[in-house]
């Protein structure tokens, strides 16, 4: 099953490391890792997601709460949560009717162009992860050049916070 895993941990280096290593040392996979300072900048925010029955998933909340630079692990998936992701899509946009169809394409998805040269467009678009997998079969018939994905980022709905 897929997880989505918020940690709250001391903005300092080797933080990270420390995290991926625990993944690493137990075989377990990051599918997706996005980190950055919080408002207090002294404390980052990591949203990993990852894969697992209920007993692995739990067995990585333990070691990560045992983790020194930890101070908080929530699984933002066993409630009610909001997630997206960006992506970047350098594609070949040669000729009027590749680049109309671009146009129609990031009009369907609410996406937008932020660069344009005589050959290419840059295509920009935020979104859940079936979202954006469906921009990208979209694509299907166009050159893709170049793809940056942020990975996953989510946070819980309503009252609940991941606060120190």
């Amino acid at each position: 099953m897929r997880r989505i895993i918020s940690v709250l941990l001391e903005n300092e280096s080797g933080a990270l490391s420390r995290v991926a290593g625990l993944f690493s040392a137990r075989g377990y996979n990051i599918e997706s890792l996005t980190v950055a300072a919080t408002e207090d900048r002294t404390l980052s925010r990591l949203t990993m997601v990852t894969r697992g029955d209920d007993d692995v998933i739990e067995q990585i909340l333990k070691q990560l709460n045992k983790l020194i630079d930890v101070v908080k692990v929530v699984d933002i998936t066993e409630g009610a949560h909001l997630e997206r992701e960006v992506i970047l899509v350098k594609v070949q946009a040669k000729g009027g009717e590749a680049r109309d169809e671009m146009m129609r394409l990031i009009e369907i998805f609410k996406g937008k162009i932020v660069d344009v040269t005589e050959t290419t467009y840059t295509l920009e678009m935020t979104g859940d992860s079936a979202k954006i997998s469906s921009f990208i079969e979209g694509l299907k018939n166009t050159k893709i050049l170049e793809t940056v994905r942020s990975g996953i980022t989510g946070i819980s709905r309503g009252k609940t916070a991941l606060r120190a």
